[in-house]
């Protein structure tokens, strides 16, 4: 049986753009910028932002976001293809989030994933 070959950081924000940058946030009205941490294989960072009702997701920090998400590319994965809903993943300990939870919330209950 062959190893699995490791995921990288790039892969791993392509995937979550397909996704989310899709998303409908028809009914998000303010702005929400989140930084997600990778941890472990695939480490780094990138940010997820709704904006004017739209996401977007690009490979940088976000200095100034609303909170931070820190989980493994197993788990952010799992979210990008949809096995995984965050609040599942949040509520159990799979994600965790640091920030304002008002606006977390915001995303977790108004966004809906295409």
């Amino acid at each position: 049986m062959a190893a699995k070959k490791p995921v990288t950081y790039e892969q791993i924000v392509q995937k979550v753009r397909k996704t989310f940058e899709n998303a409908d946030a028809r009914e998000v009205f303010e702005h929400v910028a989140i930084e997600v941490d990778i941890v472990g294989e695939g480490a780094g960072a990138f940010y997820f932002e709704v904006a004017q009702r739209a996401c977007v997701v690009e490979p940088y920090n976000y200095y100034n976001n609303d909170g931070r998400i820190i989980a493994t590319a197993d788990v952010i994965l799992k979210l990008a293809a949809k096995k995984l809903h965050m609040r599942e993943a949040w509520q159990t300990g799979q994600i965790k989030f640091e920030g304002n939870e008002v606006k977390f919330q915001l995303l977790l209950d108004k966004m809906k994933l295409q």
